[in-house]
C-alpha cells in the first residue's frame, strides 16, 4: 500500500489555485511531492501563491489566464506541456457567486456565473483530455458545492452551475473511462474564505446558523481539502469516478 498517494513525477493543474480553496488542494498536492501549475486572471495573485507554494518544495508555473476562454484553456494546456512535458490532473476550481433573489440578477449576472463555474470546467477538461490519453491517464477533480445537492435562494445561478458540476462530472467520468482518466467532484459546505466572509456580512446570522447546523461545530478550513485533493488526485482512488463528495463537516447530513 506504500505509495498509493506519492504524486512526485505528477503535474497537475488548479484553476483558481491562487486563492482560497484553490490554493488549500494546491499545498495538498504540493505536499504529496505534485509540480504545479497555479492559472488565474490576477498575475500578482497567482505569483504570491506560486512563491508559497515553492516554499513548500513544489516546482510551480504560475500561468495568468481567463478559463471562460478556450483560446486561454487550450494555451493553458499548452504551456503546461511546454514547461513541464506532461499533464496528470486536473483541478477546476475557478468559481464565482453573486448573491440576491432569483428575480434580480440579470442576464449578465447569469452568465457569468454559468461561464465562470461551469462552462470553464467543459472547457479546460476538453482541453486537457489529449494531455491526460498522452499520459496513460489521469484525474480531473471538479469544484462543486454544498448547493449542488440543494437549492440557495440567494443564489440560484450559483447553485444552477454547481449542480450542473456534478452532472458534468458524472457525464465525463462515464465517457472517459476507457481512456482510464477518473473525474469526481468535490462539494464544499461552508468554508472560511473571503467570499464567505463576504457573505456572513450579507447575511445576518449565518454564521450562528452555519454552527448550529455543522455536527463538526465549525467553519471548514483551507487545509481540509488537502487530503480530499491527494486522495481524487492519486492512485488510491483509480477505482473511484463519477462521485461527488461532500466537504462540509456533516451539514448536508442534516435533515
Amino acid at each position: 500500500m506504500q505509495g498509493l498517494m506519492d504524486l512526485n513525477g505528477r503535474v497537475a493543474i488548479i484553476t483558481g489555485g491562487n486563492s482560497g480553496i484553490g490554493l488549500g488542494m494546491a499545498k495538498g498536492l504540493a505536499a504529496a511531492g505534485a509540480s504545479l501549475v497555479i492559472a488565474g486572471r490576477n498575475a500578482q495573485k497567482n505569483a504570491t501563491a506560486g512563491q508559497a507554494l515553492r516554499a513548500l518544495g513544489a516546482q510551480v508555473l504560475a500561468v495568468e489566464a481567463d478559463v471562460t476562454q478556450e483560446a486561454d484553456c487550450c494555451g493553458l494546456i499548452e504551456r503546461t506541456l511546454a514547461h513541464f512535458g506532461r499533464l496528470d490532473i486536473l483541478i477546476n476550481n475557478a468559481g464565482t457567486n453573486i448573491r440576491k433573489p432569483p428575480q434580480d440578477y440579470t442576464l449578465d449576472e447569469w452568465r457569468t456565473m454559468m461561464d465562470t463555474n461551469l462552462t470553464s470546467a467543459f472547457l479546460c477538461s476538453k482541453a486537457a483530455y489529449p494531455a491526460l490519453v498522452a499520459a496513460g491517464g489521469g484525474k480531473i477533480i471538479n469544484t462543486g458545492s454544498m448547493t449542488s445537492l440543494f437549492g440557495a435562494g440567494f443564489a440560484a445561478p450559483y447553485s444552477a452551475s454547481k449542480g450542473g458540476i456534478v452532472q458534468l462530472s458524472k457525464s465525463l467520468a462515464s465517457a472517459w473511462a476507457k481512456d482510464n482518466i477518473q473525474v469526481n467532484a468535490i462539494l464544499p459546505g461552508w468554508i472560511d474564505t473571503d467570499l464567505t466572509r463576504q457573505a456572513r456580512k450579507d447575511l445576518p446570522g449565518l454564521h450562528e446558523r452555519v454552527l448550529a447546523r455543522t455536527p463538526a461545530a465549525r467553519w471548514g478550513v483551507l487545509e481540509d481539502f488537502a487530503g480530499i485533493a491527494i486522495f481524487l488526485a492519486s492512485r488510491a482512488s483509480d477505482f473511484v469516478t463519477g462521485t461527488a463528495i461532500p466537504v462540509d463537516g456533516g451539514y448536508s447530513a442534516q435533515a
